[in-house]
């Protein structure tokens, strides 16, 4: 018969235990302080991207009726309004637009700043560096849309079937159309940003972006569909091209940012 050890069955002693316990309530303080410090961090961040925000909105609306005569001239006709505040919506949503294109470089650093907090000074300040060309992707997609994309789609849809449809579009809907579409392509021209630093944190490398190109041309089409105001190919087509010429383009800072970064996979 097998004896059992008399020492294996003895329970911990309370030192032991004690100690256990306090290293326990030790982690959890730990825990429960980083989870408050991440939260205080991320209310600061958004502060300074909605005083950003407020600040670029105060100079729009120092300009905002310029911008809008600008924003009028594919349509050629004064915008109608249908209620009391219709002309200062418009204004504010004008307004909005400019504070936005201002404030995205201050709104993409904090937003850069608190989802990598691992990154080395020398990679923040490569970030940092790089918010002038954030810019630079905003702006060149809002050009895009302006001269591009915008006068074939207010073409085309002010003339369908006329005999049909008399186009009288109101200031609410006509702006709401063409600043969407204004913002949403400079969004989307960020893309290359947003894949350098997903490189730098090592999630993608540019063989599996080479690996995925069907699926990008199948994401820039379902992009380009919800993107472009009309279901013509046309128009389509005109989003698409930019949309995988960025995506190449991708593939290449990406190959920067691994080797930045140290990764070679």
């Amino acid at each position: 018969m097998r004896l059992r050890n008399p020492r294996s069955s003895r329970l911990p002693e309370p030192e032991t235990e004690i100690a256990v316990q306090a290293a326990l309530a030790e982690t959890d303080n730990e825990l429960r302080m980083g989870f408050f410090e991440h939260l205080n961090e991320l209310r600061q961040r958004l502060f300074k991207s909605f005083l950003a925000l407020v600040l670029g909105t105060g100079v729009g609306m120092a300009v905002a009726f310029d911008v809008l005569r600008f924003l009028v001239q594919p349509y050629a006709e004064r915008l109608r309004v249908l209620g009391p505040t219709g002309a200062v919506v418009a204004y504010f949503r004008v307004a909005l637009l400019v504070g936005a294109i201002l404030a995205i470089p201050l709104i993409t650093y904090q937003v850069l700043m608190f989802v990598v907090p691992g990154l080395t000074r020398r990679e923040r300040r490569f970030i940092f560096m790089s918010l002038p060309a954030i810019t630079v992707l905003f702006l060149v997609g809002v050009a895009f849309a302006w001269y591009v994309l915008i006068p074939p789609a207010i073409s085309f849809l002010a003339s369908i079937e006329p005999t049909l449809f008399e186009a009288e579009w109101t200031a609410d809907n006509y702006l709401s159309f063409v600043t969407s579409l204004l913002f949403w392509m400079g969004v989307a021209f960020q893309t290359p940003l947003v894949f350098f630093i997903l490189s730098l944190l090592g999630f993608v490398g540019p063989r599996g972006l080479i690996r995925n190109w069907r699926i990008a041309i199948v994401g820039s089409a379902i992009g380009a569909a919800l993107i472009t105001p009309t279901v013509d190919p046309i128009n389509m087509g005109l989003v698409m091209g930019p949309l995988l010429t960025l995506y190449i383009l991708s593939i290449i800072l990406v190959t920067f940012g691994r080797r930045f970064s140290g990764i070679n996979r």
